[in-house]
């Protein structure tokens, strides 16, 4: 906001920073109602990455990085399994900087990005920020492609390869903690900020991950109850 905005470089020193965060331009602040309802795009002159800086992290901090970098696995047909650390970070910071070129202000496009963040956000919210940002992300990872199962878009053997990557290649979690309901997880799920038009989830399908606008209450909340059994 200073001067409505001042030239800045990023350097990021997490994971999480890395291949999402410090890129794309998009600040946001978060209110008692939602995540990131308040903010703006500012495109930053630069973006340095030292690969160095990930050993000083403490291991919940990586794992929030890698609950972001699970989602890239699905948003391309790259096989980033088969890529090093250097090299699958590197192709993320790539499919992240080619999306927002493509949708500076999210008016379409660059809503892929929250693949699974649907319902982390209102988890977030619902444990008072005791879950972090990427562990919920993970969890709504594995939701999603649930959800996406239980409305025909995908099989069960494209839900199976979700949790692979997030369970065994991150060793992240894949359900979350006990004591939440499906009433106020639902209620939050409504305020996220794609949502125009009811609920609005970002669904994996036979044509790739896509927005899907208006999901019906009935199939969540069934989808749901299963999932926090």
């Amino acid at each position: 906001s200073w001067h409505r905005g001042i030239p800045v470089v990023h350097v990021s020193t997490s994971l999480l920073g890395m291949v999402d965060a410090a890129i794309g331009g998009k600040t946001g602040v978060n209110l008692a109602s939602g995540k990131n309802l308040v903010g703006a795009f500012w495109q930053p002159s630069g973006v340095v990455c030292d690969l160095d800086s990930l050993a000083s992290l403490p291991p919940r901090e990586l794992r929030c990085g890698l609950g972001e970098m699970a989602k890239y696995h699905f948003l391309t047909g790259d096989d980033l399994l088969a890529m090093d650390l250097e090299q699958r970070i590197a192709r993320c910071v790539e499919i992240k900087a080619e999306v927002v070129a493509s949708d500076e202000r999210e008016g379409g496009r660059r809503a892929l990005l929250n693949y699974g963040h649907t319902l982390a956000h209102a988890l977030e919210i619902a444990t008072d920020h005791e879950l972090a940002h990427g562990e919920a992300v993970a969890i709504g990872l594995i939701y999603a492609a649930e959800l996406g199962f239980d409305l025909g878009r995908i099989d069960r053997a494209r839900v199976d390869e979700h949790i692979a990557v997030v369970a065994k290649e991150y060793d992240l979690m894949t359900r979350p903690p006990s004591g939440l309901g499906v009433d106020e997880l639902v209620r939050l799920m409504y305020r996220d900020k794609k949502a125009l038009n009811g609920l609005t989830f970002v669904l994996d399908g036979s044509d790739g991950v896509e927005v899907v606008q208006g999901v019906d209450e009935a199939p969540v909340r069934a989808s749901l109850e299963r999932f926090l059994a």
